[in-house]
């Protein structure tokens, strides 16, 4: 997985943009970014509006998302932004100027980092209970043939025992263990601010029997043969990246659903009045079209069923989500 998506040749090494290949918030409409910048102001203010806000977006793709928060934000927010843009991708043309453009995030960070669908892109293991014991699943890269290998080592092990046991013969687990590490990694790093993983995920109390692994091409599931063609996902274990995140210094903690994250900061979905048309049909229009995009982001079917993990280190969670209670 880790060659087939990430080394010479691979599937984002060569620059393949997500958009191409299957239907994300960032490109569904700008409001998803109008909403990152509505909270990266709640950051602002409960850092005291420092003179260096930091603004990461972690497997940023084309820079849609960062060029999206740079243009709906107030000017006086903007101008103090210093937005970086993580992707082992070359820098596309047209990305704003004000982006810098990186393979590893900064040392420190002191503002608001995203993780839109970028947990669900680090390579992992597939492990499979046998009747001999849980077998490491081996695959071709050229044919996807599969077979079963070793055992999983000792560390891999005490994940599966906490996160994701086994339970009977031809259940699969994918082991999230460097997913949490990844994010732990995010956390050390922010010193100050807030840090939101959105991807779709599962909890050690239902976790998918077969797992989730798959692959798409060109707007189309396909099997997950890693032979660079295709992009390689499966579903992110979110609750223990959550603890991960505890252990690396997360001091608040909220994990809910997109569509009441997205709810709570006021995309309803709602269709305008009719008497608006009337009044002013331009403005109805534009609201109708809004409401439209809303309903797409908080589809509880579609978009709206990602997870989104929010972790505070040393500031509170903004106010709006703070009231929400975990879906």
């Amino acid at each position: 997985m880790d060659q087939a998506l990430y080394g010479k040749g691979g599937f984002y090494r060569r620059g393949e943009r997500p958009a191409a290949h299957f239907r994300t918030s960032v490109h569904a409409s700008q409001r998803y970014a109008a909403a990152f910048a509505a909270l990266l102001a709640e950051v602002d203010a409960a850092l005291g509006h420092p003179a260096r806000l930091d603004l990461v977006d972690m497997g940023a793709g084309c820079g849609r998302l960062l060029a999206d928060i740079l243009a709906a934000a107030p000017p006086h927010l903007a101008a103090r932004l210093a937005p970086v843009a993580v992707e082992v991708a070359p820098r596309p043309p047209g990305v704003p100027e004000p982006i810098e453009w990186r393979t590893e995030p900064p040392a420190a960070i002191t503002g608001l980092v995203i993780a839109n669908e970028w947990l669900d892109n680090v390579p992992l293991d597939v492990v499979e209970l046998t009747p001999d014991g849980p077998r490491t699943v081996l695959v071709d890269p050229a044919a996807g043939s599969e077979r079963p290998g070793g055992r999983p080592d000792p560390a891999d092990r005490a994940w599966l025992a906490e996160w994701w046991p086994l339970r009977e013969p031809g259940d699969r687990a994918e082991v999230g263990r460097r997913r949490d590490e990844m994010w732990a990694g995010i956390l050390g790093r922010l010193r100050r601010g807030l840090a939101i993983a959105v991807d779709y995920g599962h909890d050690r109390t239902a976790r998918p029997p077969h797992g989730t692994l798959t692959g798409y091409r060109d707007g189309h599931g396909v099997p997950p043969v890693p032979d660079g063609s295709c992009d390689i996902t499966a579903h992110v274990a979110l609750d223990s990246c959550a603890a991960a995140g505890t252990r690396a210094g997360a001091t608040a903690t909220l994990r809910t659903t997109q569509r009441a994250a997205l709810r709570a900061l006021g995309l309803s979905g709602a269709r305008p009045p009719i008497e608006l048309a009337h009044r002013d049909p331009r403005a109805y229009v534009r609201e109708l079209c809004a409401a439209g995009e809303d309903a797409e982001l908080i589809d509880p079917a579609g978009l709206g069923g990602f997870g989104w993990l929010v972790q505070a280190v040393d500031v509170p969670l903004p106010r709006d989500l703070a009231a929400l209670r975990p879906e």
